[in-house]
């Protein structure tokens, strides 16, 4: 059963082109590594050599520098964390223990958050019968 598609474009192939296969391309690659060539890194040495203009003879020397952090900023960054640790045997799983949360990272002089205070609030109960008189030691 054919079906003919119209086209709206009318092209036309010239030329030899023949029948194409696929027959010379392999299906399996491999590679192998037998060594590796030796790497070297290294710093040719900097030499300053004095400049002389005519009356004038300019010595260059080395400059010191350094960088050093003085301050963390004052950050309260959130890491979120995510892990499986498990067994598996020929790639099926058997046994997996997955821990997920939060961690932070806090720079900052720590004051917590209302949701991270702990122990019993500090609230005073007054008894409506008696009245109001001076705070007790210890309340507060």
């Amino acid at each position: 059963m054919g079906v003919s598609i119209p086209q709206p474009f009318v092209s036309k192939i010239t030329g030899p082109i023949g029948p194409v296969s696929v027959s010379g391309i392999p299906s399996t690659f491999h590679i192998n590594v037998d060594t590796l060539p030796k790497i070297r890194l290294g710093v040719d040495p900097v030499t300053l050599n004095p400049v002389t203009v005519n009356p004038v003879t300019l010595t260059l020397t080395p400059l010191d520098a350094s960088l050093r952090i003085k301050e963390l900023p004052s950050i309260r960054g959130h890491l979120p964390a995510d892990f499986t640790v498990g067994l598996s045997v020929l790639g099926l799983p058997l046994l997996a223990l997955r821990l997920c949360g939060e961690a932070q990272v806090i720079t900052e002089p720590y004051r917590p958050n209302p949701c991270e205070r702990c122990g019993p609030s500090r609230t005073r109960v007054l008894d409506v019968d008696q009245p109001a008189g001076p705070e007790q030691p210890g309340e507060g």
